[in-house]
């Protein structure tokens, strides 16, 4: 007597019908076996058969024909799509209602792709380049220009102000002196070279002085106390053909009255106020 060889659902013989083993190895027939263990497609909600291709994704199953784009119904078996909400896109549907067109090659920018936005607009990571050196800038500094944009070296090269002492370019900080640029530790006094930057200093022949070497080599001296006239502390100086003083030095040669803002009468050598030079 032959041994029984029955399905694991309904009992029913299995000799001489198609059967199924389970993942438990029992077996199983082909209708027994579509209800227990075959999925439910999300879509048109049959049951997905053993003998039909099964797709899935996000935890649910479908019939090859029923996961399709909502758009154009286009097969997704063989495609490249993307969710949407609780919808499915092919790519070419979800590109032509959803991503951005790039800037730069005016072609739109694929799901997944690596992109760069800027005040609004959107790039590809390789259409981002510098308008002097044409390399991707990527997520490196780079200068907006109103025809594009710079990397940081570049624009230096081209825009930023070189200092008038050594020709290098000016990053950040610097001194202004008759309209040319001067990196600070640059702009040094011409007789000694002390830095200027922050200090008082006036100039000869152009070039700058520090108060010390401009008042040793060029200052004049005052006819009163007989010291350098700088400029600097003690305000105006007053000059008279080729004498000078400082302004609280001018004062008249026999009383000593100030002259400063009064008129005044030269005799010979002698600065007179009105009162002194009346006198015989």
């Amino acid at each position: 007597m032959s041994e029984r060889f029955d399905c694991a659902g309904c009992k029913q013989s299995l000799y001489g019908h198609k059967f199924i083993q389970a993942d438990d190895s029992s077996p199983h027939c082909l209708s027994c076996y579509n209800k227990m263990f075959t999925h439910t497609c999300a879509e048109c909600k049959e049951l997905i058969q053993h003998n039909v291709r099964e797709l899935s994704y996000d935890d649910q199953h479908y019939h090859e024909q029923c996961l399709r784009c909502f758009r154009c119904s286009r097969s997704l078996a063989d495609e490249r799509f993307t969710r949407q909400g609780k919808t499915l896109l092919c790519n070419e549907c979800f590109c032509s209602e959803y991503s951005s067109t790039c800037v730069g090659c005016e072609k739109s920018i694929q799901p997944g792709s690596k992109k760069l936005e800027y005040k609004g607009r959107t790039w590809h990571e390789a259409c981002f380049v510098c308008l002097d050196c044409k390399q991707p800038i990527g997520g490196k500094a780079f200068v907006p220009d109103d025809n594009g944009h710079y990397c940081a070296p570049c624009y230096e090269n081209k825009f930023a102000p070189r200092c008038s002492r050594c020709k290098q370019v000016l990053v950040t900080g610097g001194v202004t002196y008759r309209d040319e640029a001067w990196h600070r530790h640059c702009f040094v006094c011409t007789g000694c070279g002390v830095e200027l930057a922050g200090k008082q200093f006036t100039s000869e022949e152009d070039n700058p002085y520090c108060v010390q070497c401009f008042t040793k080599n060029y200052a004049q001296k005052c006819e009163g106390c007989s010291e350098p006239i700088t400029g600097f502390g003690e305000g105006k100086f007053v000059s008279f053909g080729e004498r000078h003083w400082h302004q609280t030095c001018f004062s008249c040669s026999r009383c000593s009255a100030s002259l400063a803002g009064v008129g005044f009468f030269p005799e010979k050598d002698l600065i007179l106020c009105r009162d002194c030079s009346a006198q015989p």
